[in-house]
């Protein structure tokens, strides 16, 4: 599979109503250019691949709305909204926030987001100017998974180190 084919078929998965393949994801994320944590600051709005992982359903539950990275030693991974629509950082949840690094994942060196509070790295490949794909890793993951798949979009209008989420939890 080619970028171009990853692209055009990572469009169409996001898009299922019902499972997808890890598999087929795994194919997609070979495919794609890996991206310098500089190159992502921003807000971003977030989304998940229904693939079976545990995980699924979760994110959604707890209102997440996506990820800032105001700079590479600021990152928060889990931006919520709140009952009234206010979005704000979930440090309980993520237990504290996050920072960027570039670290290696299936042999190639990629932006990464390392949580501050768990053993937890979420690694991010580009799908085009707007679009990310990311895989949620962990301490006591085997290397073939299963691992949590998702996706973030930039936010429209929103400058590199976009606006921050309101503080608190």
């Amino acid at each position: 599979m080619d970028a171009l084919e990853a692209r055009a078929r990572f469009k169409e998965l996001r898009e299922e109503d019902g499972p997808v393949d890890p598999r087929e994801l795994d194919e997609i994320w070979a495919a794609l250019a890996t991206v310098r944590p500089e190159d992502i600051l921003g807000e971003w709005r977030g989304g998940e691949f229904r693939t079976g992982h545990p995980l699924n359903g979760t994110l959604e539950k707890a209102g997440w709305y996506g990820k800032t990275f105001a700079a590479v030693h600021d990152a928060k991974p889990l931006i919520c909204r709140d009952a009234t629509g206010v979005l704000y950082s979930d440090r309980e949840l993520g237990q504290g926030e996050a920072s960027l690094w570039t670290v290696e994942f299936r042999g190639e060196t990629t932006a990464t987001m390392v949580y501050d509070g768990r053993p937890v790295l979420d690694h991010f490949k580009q799908v085009d100017d707007t679009t990310l794909m990311g895989i949620m890793n962990g301490k006591g993951v085997p290397a073939e998974g299963p691992f949590f798949y998702f996706f973030l979009d930039r936010v429209p209008g929103t400058p590199h180190g976009g606006p921050r989420a309101e503080e608190g939890a």
